[in-house]
């Protein structure tokens, strides 16, 4: 028979917590609903005599992401505001840890470093709205695993 993973070791999602860092000040981002980062490797087709495919040859990577949260802060606003008004662009991290205390594997953090804002909600008001919601899109420049999930024994 099989071995399987045991539910408990799926992460929660709500489960964790994240951390903004904007010009030295560290916001605990408990506003938060989702938030997703991704790295994109970019890639060359490489000719290789002797094939009639192309290899692909990996020659750098993007970093992009996302963030949805409650509509209760202002502080990306005021990003985007000084931006306007001087053209000073700011910087700033994002820290993400991930975890379950009902799992095996531990926690997880990632510190996106050197993001910047794509743009983001400037005014919203909804008479129809249960509560409303903030987003923006962003870029990351670096990242740093700086703790990792454990293995779980079903895996080795």
């Amino acid at each position: 028979m099989a071995e399987t993973m045991h539910a408990r070791d799926a992460i929660h999602g709500a489960q964790g917590e994240a951390f903004v860092t904007i010009e030295g000040t560290r916001y605990n981002f408990a506003q938060l609903i989702n938030l997703e980062a991704r790295m994109e490797k970019t890639k060359t087709q490489v000719p290789i005599l002797g094939k009639t495919g192309k290899g692909n040859k990996s020659t750098g990577w993007e970093g992009t992401g996302s963030a949805t949260f409650h509509f209760n802060t202002s502080i990306f606003r005021q990003l985007l505001y000084r931006y306007k008004e001087t053209g000073e662009d700011i910087y700033f991290d994002v820290q993400v840890t991930n975890e379950d205390p009902s799992s095996n594997v531990g926690s997880q953090t990632i510190i996106l470093k050197d993001c910047n804002l794509d743009g983001g909600i400037i005014a919203l008001i909804d008479a129809d709205a249960e509560y409303l919601e903030d987003s923006f899109d962003f870029t990351f420049e670096d990242w740093e695993l700086v703790e990792s999930f454990s293995i779980l024994d079903v895996m080795q």
